[in-house]
């Protein structure tokens, strides 16, 4: 097969190409299989009858569109092979010279993904951060588990660090006095000095009686979740409904058999500096791996078409949206909280998109050097695992489909991809 190929930018390809016999041939007698299955020849069943009476029988220019259909796509995917490209949209295809069944000149424009050209990742070395856990950080815990083995009664006194407080609470714009939205509740518990509050709030309650009344203004901060209350000043009526005392219990072996299977506190405590150590290292592998990716993205050249990254600015645009549905806020609220357009919250995406994007090539990339794949071993251990996660048979039923184990399939070469790049970046 004969290809010659054009560049028209940095990432879009003109390539011309006369398919060869063997193309043509494979291309016919596809065509003449797929119209046999309804051709009705006298003395044969359906699809039985030999392929030279198929092509004498039937329509000659369903059979010539038929063939064009398989001939060309055979031979796009041959060429983009031979000049080892990689197109990221559907190309536009022009048929220079047709002779049927002989002869096929073809003319395909398709953009594609320019060339990747990668540092040394090899000699890219990296250290680990040792994780250490803090008696802290095992107290933190601790304390949590005491909190939630808590036992509480009733008091008939003042409100005071440490207490349950129920209350009743709404909250009005201070400039408008509009009801906020979500800033209000019924026998809503609030625990006196957790700091699971809007700041500033719990500290208002300290003092306050069953039964009493208290407005007091709130500043919300800077960084609140809710962007359209960042800095908002709100005006809160809270009543208190009733008043416990929390009363833990004691530190001792009783409470650590209570909380686990553990006959002592020192088993509870070890369990705990366990499990947390194995927190931190997977945390510290995970900002490890991110940050050794990213140096090699960075170091690395590639020319990306637009589309791409305008495909990946429209996921990052589809997951805010999801995320601001289940925080209860619009996506209309949102950009104007962030006093933006939509046109230019996706040019604020478009860097962290393009460096996604290329991140992603560059993996392939080095996947395809070091010669990564996935076994079919592999591949079905990684489904038996993620079928044992899904009790549900529908959700099992999705992950059988080709595309679900082309992504798992995928997901597994990078995977291995950057275990491979961290043994260069940690060998001595």
């Amino acid at each position: 097969m004969q290809v010659n190929k054009k560049n028209l930018s940095d990432t879009k390809v003109q390539l011309t190409v006369v398919a060869d016999a063997t193309i043509l041939k494979a291309a016919k007698k596809a065509a003449l299989e797929h119209l046999a299955h309804d051709a009705k020849m006298p003395g044969f069943r359906p699809g039985k009858a030999p392929l030279s009476m198929i092509e004498k029988s039937v329509d000659q220019p369903t059979l010539q569109t038929e063939f064009l259909d398989r001939a060309m796509n055979a031979a796009y995917v041959a060429a983009l092979d031979d000049q080892k490209l990689r197109p990221v949209a559907q190309p536009k295809v022009e048929v220079k010279k047709f002779v049927p069944f002989d002869t096929l000149e073809l003319e395909f424009e398709v953009e594609v993904v320019g060339d990747v050209t990668l540092p040394d990742y090899t000699k890219i070395k990296k250290t680990k951060e040792a994780v250490k856990v803090e008696a802290k950080d095992v107290d933190e815990v601790l304390n949590q588990l005491k909190k939630r083995e808590a036992g509480k009664q009733d008091v008939d006194r003042a409100v005071k660090n440490g207490d349950e407080a129920t209350i009743d609470f709404k909250g009005v714009d201070t400039k408008t006095k509009e009801v906020i939205k979500g800033a209000d509740g019924k026998n809503h518990p609030l625990g006196i000095g957790s700091k699971t509050f809007i700041p500033g709030f719990e500290e208002e309650i300290v003092g306050m009686k069953k039964g009493e009344e208290k407005t007091f203004t709130i500043t919300f901060p800077a960084d609140y979740g809710v962007p359209s209350l960042q800095k908002c000043k709100v005006d809160f009526t809270v009543t208190v409904t009733n008043v416990q005392e929390v009363v833990e219990p004691k530190m001792d072996d009783t409470f650590a058999a209570k909380v686990g299977p553990f006959k002592t506190v020192k088993e509870l405590k070890d369990d705990i500096t366990k499990q947390l150590n194995a927190e931190k290292q997977q945390q510290a592998d995970r900002a490890f791996t991110d940050d050794l990716l990213i140096d090699i993205t960075k170091k690395s050249k590639v020319t990306i078409p637009d589309s791409l990254i305008d495909e990946q600015v429209d996921r990052l645009v589809d997951e805010q949206k999801r995320n601001l549905m289940y925080s209860g806020q619009t996506w209309e609220e949102f950009l104007e909280a962030q006093d933006l357009t939509e046109e230019a919250y996706r040019v604020k995406q478009r860097d962290d998109a393009e460096l996604r994007v290329k991140a992603g090539l560059v993996l392939g990339e080095i996947a395809d050097r070091e010669k990564i794949e996935v076994t079919p071993e592999e591949l079905e251990i990684r489904m038996q695992l993620l079928k044992g996660q899904y009790p549900d048979e529908q959700m099992r039923a999705e992950l059988e489909k080709p595309e679900a184990r082309r992504d798992i399939a995928s997901r597994l070469v990078s995977d291995k991809t950057i275990d491979k790049l961290v043994k260069y970046a940690t060998a001595k």
